[in-house]
């Protein structure tokens, strides 16, 4: 069972950026879908993005256009740069594998996490 790490959470102001990223504890160049997903304090977890190893990509609606998902099979990685961020973006990031870019059905267990926390 792969494990996967979540880093890059922190405190930004709205508007800012963040850079997280998701270390895998082995290669994922077999594992097809990868996927951010996130929970806010009182709200069910939502995916976020998701990318395949073909490159296809799935947004949320609502980080349309302010984030990018993108993976490093070499380094074993599935970064998320999030651009444009509003309080709203508060939340608890993690990363899984869902069973494709569109499932919202998960292969692996969850981690922790990484804060992020959009605030004056």
């Amino acid at each position: 069972q792969v494990q996967l790490v979540e880093s890059g959470g922190g405190l930004v102001q709205p508007g800012g950026s963040l850079r997280l990223s998701c270390a895998a504890s082995r290669s994922i160049s077999r594992i097809n879908a990868m996927g951010w997903y996130r929970q806010a304090p009182g709200k069910v977890r939502e995916k976020v993005a998701a990318i395949d190893n073909s490159g296809n990509t799935y947004y949320a609606d609502f980080v349309k256009g302010r984030f990018t998902i993108s993976r490093d099979n070499a380094k074993n990685t599935v970064d998320l740069q999030m651009t444009s961020l509003k309080p709203e973006d508060t939340a608890v990031y993690l990363c899984n594998r869902p069973w494709t870019i569109d499932s919202d059905y998960v292969s692996g267990p969850w981690g922790q996490g990484t804060q992020v926390t959009v605030s004056v």
